[in-house]
């Protein structure tokens, strides 16, 4: 073989290698980010403790379910044969269920305990943020992650109840019975569908005892009864024919209690659900912060871990995440989207999120909140510590002169609000603008 053979050999292997490096560092550089694996504790040893003696792990972890008591995990000194003891005690377990079926008080105080192990998780991850924001000297973020940590103190609020019927954005009518009706009655007269078209329909009892609307319950007794439907929402207003859809639902309860209702006139509460409408078109507003990747993509557990450190939960919809609201019920007050088919892939951890969105529907979330303030510091903070840049819906990098235009136009759209007695956070702004 000739040198000049030789030589060729040497530079083409050269070039090869430098493309398979190149290759390997390009590879590298686009590989999604992954989350940091959680530093596990190491077991504490007593100093008067004997040899070390690692106890023998159970064959079946404890099985719990809400509500139910938890079933003591098996290991071979229970008996000579785990899986006719793991059988027996699911055998009991079940018919512990069968017979017991949680009522709506216990099922409210699991809400609580679930909200509560939530506000604890918040908290944690808030001051875990707090810390970092110390650390990095960020001064600007401390205000924000500090109330965030108070507002996680109060996160275990009692289930709020639902909606009362009003007259400022409910058509209402009056349902008179000669002599009170227990509960149960009411409940069975009630129709099998509670919506008007795509508008909520409402039957609400003044309580015999305590004087007060709420919607029928058993064990109660009731000496009068309304009926109402929402003038308008987000899907348009009331319009004549769903009026006459919700005159036939009211008549036919009032026929299976022995009731007279009295009806408003349909023209003026159609008029008055399309000026309402049209005021809730005026004045409803969602705004949304793109978070764009500057370099490498992001992996659902990146864009989650980061995401969790600032207070958010996992939503019910794969790839949306929220920041929970103080009382168990309430709207979230942020929300974060990214793509759903990202986090419902066979292999999260090689797909590849390029952008993510932070949304804030602020008719549901009370101005007391300062959601925006925590909207705008929360994007920054992730885009800083995710390597992203905060863009408006136009992909317009966002700038300091545009966010304080939209804090002018929000302030603005509060007081608005606040005079037609439709405050943000209320009831009757969460269901007219839902």
């Amino acid at each position: 073989m000739s040198s000049l053979q030789i030589g060729l050999a040497i530079a083409g292997g050269v070039v090869l290698a430098g493309v398979v490096a190149h290759s390997t560092w390009t590879s590298r550089k686009n590989k999604p980010r992954q989350a940091q694996p959680l530093v596990e504790q190491e077991p504490q040893t007593s100093p008067h403790a004997g040899p070390a003696h690692q106890p023998q792990e159970p064959i079946f972890d404890d099985i719990q379910h809400d509500g139910q008591a938890p079933v003591q995990a098996l290991s071979p000194s229970h008996s000579d044969d785990p899986v006719a003891d793991m059988a027996r005690v699911m055998m009991q377990q079940a018919t512990q269920h069968a017979q017991r079926v949680p009522d709506q008080e216990e099922l409210q105080r699991l809400a609580a305990e679930k909200a509560a192990d939530r506000a604890a998780d918040a908290k944690v991850n808030a001051q875990r943020a707090l810390q970092h924001t110390a650390e990095s000297h960020d001064h600007g973020l401390a205000p924000m992650i500090a109330k965030v940590m108070d507002d996680a103190t109060s996160m275990a609020l009692p289930l709020e109840k639902r909606p009362s019927l009003d007259a400022l954005i409910d058509v209402l009518a009056a349902v008179e019975i000669d002599s009170p009706i227990s509960g149960e009655a009411a409940l069975a007269a009630l129709p099998p569908s509670r919506r008007v078209g795509n508008k909520l329909f409402t039957v609400e009892g003044l309580n015999a005892e305590s004087g007060l609307w709420e919607q029928p319950r058993p064990n109660q007794r009731y000496s009068a009864f309304q009926a109402g439907v929402q003038l308008a929402n987000r899907m348009g207003a009331l319009n004549e024919i769903e009026f006459s859809e919700f005159v036939v639902k009211t008549q036919s309860f009032a026929d299976a209690i022995n009731a007279a209702p009295e009806f408003p006139d349909m023209l003026e509460e159609v008029a008055r659900a399309r000026e309402l409408d049209s005021f809730a078109s005026a004045h409803d507003a969602q705004l949304s912060f793109t978070l764009k990747a500057t370099k490498a993509a992001w992996s659902p557990g990146y864009v989650q871990q980061n995401a969790a450190r600032l207070g958010f939960v996992a939503g019910v919809i794969p790839g949306r995440m929220v920041v929970p609201a103080p009382a168990v019920g309430l709207p979230p007050v942020l929300g974060l989207m990214f793509d759903t088919q990202a986090a419902m892939a066979e292999d999260p951890a090689q797909s590849a999120i390029r952008e993510l969105t932070l949304s804030l529907d602020v008719p549901q979330v009370d101005r007391q909140e300062e959601p925006f303030a925590r909207m705008v510091q929360t994007a920054h903070e992730l885009a800083r510590v995710m390597d992203g840049t905060v863009t408006d819906d136009n992909g317009q990098r966002l700038s300091e002169a545009a966010i304080g235009g939209i804090a002018r136009d929000l302030q603005a759209l509060y007081d608005t609000l606040d005079a037609r007695d439709l405050s943000a956070g209320s009831p009757q702004a969460r269901r007219l603008f839902s």
